[in-house]
């Protein structure tokens, strides 16, 4: 990503057409979705409007895709490091339907949920060098997550 402030916004801009695209949206019925008018969905894709943190949650809702997502692209947040952003790859992959595409997000992402409660949960690692698995009970074993 460009750090020019004007580059990114057109990366930005060409990134949320890029997924309405992808979503067989057409601008106009994304501007519905994400309850802002038509001509600044439009002036956003061009990279003309710098929107909102809230206003691209509102967009990253109707395509359906997470607002961290919009956020990185937008330069408010870093892209984490070290981890690839799965949920981008799937929605760009052009060999599967939409609809398992929002399958396969919303399943990986109720996995992260699960993951980072149990971490939570769990506190720090011991600092004895003993497995967290050793040094903790058993989690849930076999649960199948539901979304």
């Amino acid at each position: 990503m460009s750090t020019d402030p004007t580059d990114r916004w057109h990366e930005l801009g060409s990134f949320i057409r890029e997924q309405r695209g992808s979503a067989r949206l057409s601008l106009r019925r994304l501007s519905e979705l994400a309850g802002i008018s038509n001509p600044y969905l439009s002036q956003i894709e061009r990279g003309l409007r710098r929107p909102s943190a809230e206003i691209l949650q509102q967009i990253a809702k109707a395509l359906r895709i997470s607002a961290e997502t919009l956020y990185v692209q937008a330069g408010i947040l870093e892209a984490p490091v070290g981890s690839p952003d799965l949920t981008r790859a799937i929605l760009a992959d052009q060999t599967i339907s939409e609809e398992q595409k929002q399958a396969l997000v919303r399943i990986y992402l109720s996995f992260r949920r699960e993951h980072e409660d149990e971490r939570s949960e769990q506190g720090p690692p011991p600092a004895t060098g003993a497995s967290p698995a050793a040094a903790s009970p058993p989690g849930p074993a076999g649960r199948i997550a539901t979304a």
